[in-house]
């Protein structure tokens, strides 16, 4: 492919470390639409011939059907999709596929190829996190009113319901899909036609042939158009964040279906065995889930490497910037299919969450915003009275809503038997009525808001 400037061929190891096939093979679609895009605009500006464009099409449309029948058959000595995809062309019609080359290059080719997979991996992603918002969502309205201890340093804090907390992995969720929209918009312009790195001298029309890929506009910078993987790297990052919102949902549910906690149980679908203990149940699904973030955000951190000292246009280097995306793409894909799998499955064991919601005086706040609101005491002092409760209520064995009339009195002449109706885990949960908060009907107000917006996304 590189004419007469070489007198001899690539030793055997050069071959072998130039070569990108084995991993860019995934681009074949897309190498050729974005071949059908371009040689249609060659035909259409009299730059071949139509007789030559019909062949390319024909050739184009038989070569789909082979790969999508039996793959690509790999050969390092082509390189890499691109040149396969010629080469193939050139033994199905001849000649006139040499035309299809004219007023490209391998540089704008290959961005453009890499952008049209990356936009559809963004499509792919996008729905998939639509559809476990859905089930997040289904499983919180199931359980709006199942009260479960909140934590901070996770130690028991204050009461909230589950339907809540799965909301909370919603809005981490909607965000995540947000990151994934708004990187799909800066990718959407079409830098072929950007050639080697400054144009060309063809009169080529190439806002048509980024209409014809779906793309907003050309590029603005040849130059840029064939340096750039920012669409790269953005979809690294949204899917390195969304990846660790994952984590952290299945860290929860490691978490929960352990016996300390049990709060969850696992179906069989997602949990494994022990070789030697007959009695483990192993939440393997979440710690795989929860494994992959790492690897997803070390793929982010390999392309930020490859790309941070590379001068303008292209550099051999880029090569290397397929195989973090695909890995990374691959990985979320399993992790959102498997979490998706958990929520839809999992067997919340809520008695047992509103027994720990009780414990280690989770309503303590509801005591001091007591004394604030009724007693009208400012509020550090009521921190100070409510500790003190808490001490005694350590001393005596009891929860505090058990603390006898004459003990509370003890503490301070303030409280009395009135407070007791404010401590209950219900209590707390139906009080916390702010924008925001778990209150049951706060949370039905979200979920009612959440539905909503996922029904115009779909």
């Amino acid at each position: 492919m590189w004419g007469g400037r070489f007198a001899d061929g690539p030793s055997a190891l050069m071959r072998e470390i130039n070569a990108s096939i084995a991993f860019d093979k995934r681009l074949w679609q897309q190498d050729i639409a974005a071949s059908r895009a371009h040689a249609a605009m060659l035909s259409a500006q009299g730059i071949i011939s139509q007789e030559d464009a019909d062949a390319i099409e024909e050739g184009l449309d038989r070569i789909a059907d082979e790969y999508e029948e039996g793959g690509v058959t790999e050969d390092a000595s082509l390189e890499d999709i691109h040149m396969h995809v010629e080469h193939r062309l050139t033994q199905l019609i001849g000649p006139a596929a040499g035309r299809l080359h004219t007023a490209r290059s391998r540089n704008d080719q290959v961005a453009t190829d890499f952008k049209l997979w990356v936009r559809e991996a963004i499509d792919d992603v996008t729905e998939e996190l639509r559809r476990l918002q859905d089930a997040l969502v289904d499983r919180a309205e199931e359980h709006v009113e199942s009260v479960m201890p909140g934590f901070t340093h996770l130690q028991v804090a204050q009461p909230v319901t589950l339907g809540h907390h799965l909301m909370a992995y919603y809005e981490m969720l909607r965000r995540d899909r947000s990151r994934f929209v708004d990187a799909r918009t800066r990718l959407n312009e079409c830098p072929l036609g950007a050639a080697a790195l400054a144009g060309t001298s063809f009169p080529i029309d190439r806002a048509a042939v980024a209409l014809a890929l779906g793309f907003d506009r050309p590029t603005a910078n040849s130059l840029d158009s064939v340096s750039d993987r920012d669409f790269a790297l953005d979809y690294l990052m949204a899917a390195t964040q969304c990846a660790l919102h994952l984590s952290r949902l299945a860290e929860e549910f490691i978490l929960w279906a352990s016996q300390p906690f049990g709060f969850i149980a696992l179906p069989d679908a997602y949990s494994t065995g022990s070789s030697i203990m007959p009695q483990k149940r192993n939440p393997d699904a979440a710690e795989l889930v929860r494994g992959h973030s790492g690897r997803i955000a070390g793929a982010m951190t390999a392309l930020v490497m490859v790309m941070k000292g590379l001068p303008l246009a292209y550099s051999k280097d880029m090569q290397d910037d397929k195989q973090p995306v695909f890995e990374a793409h691959d990985l979320l894909a399993l992790s959102i299919a498997a979490i998706s799998g958990m929520v839809e499955t999992v067997e919340f064991q809520t008695e047992r969450m509103r027994e720990a919601a009780a414990s280690g005086h989770s309503t303590a706040t509801d005591l001091a915003d007591w004394l604030v609101r009724v007693a009208k005491v400012p509020f550090r002092e009521a921190h100070h009275i409510t500790g003190r409760a808490v001490q005694m209520a350590d001393q005596l064995g009891k929860p505090l809503w058990e603390l006898p009339g004459d003990a509370l009195r003890e503490i301070d002449p303030r409280l009395d038997e009135q407070l007791l109706s404010v401590l209950s885990v219900d209590a707390s949960v139906r009080s916390r009525t702010s924008h925001g908060g778990t209150a049951p009907d706060a949370v039905r107000g979200r979920i009612a808001a959440a539905r909503k917006a996922l029904e115009l996304d779909a």
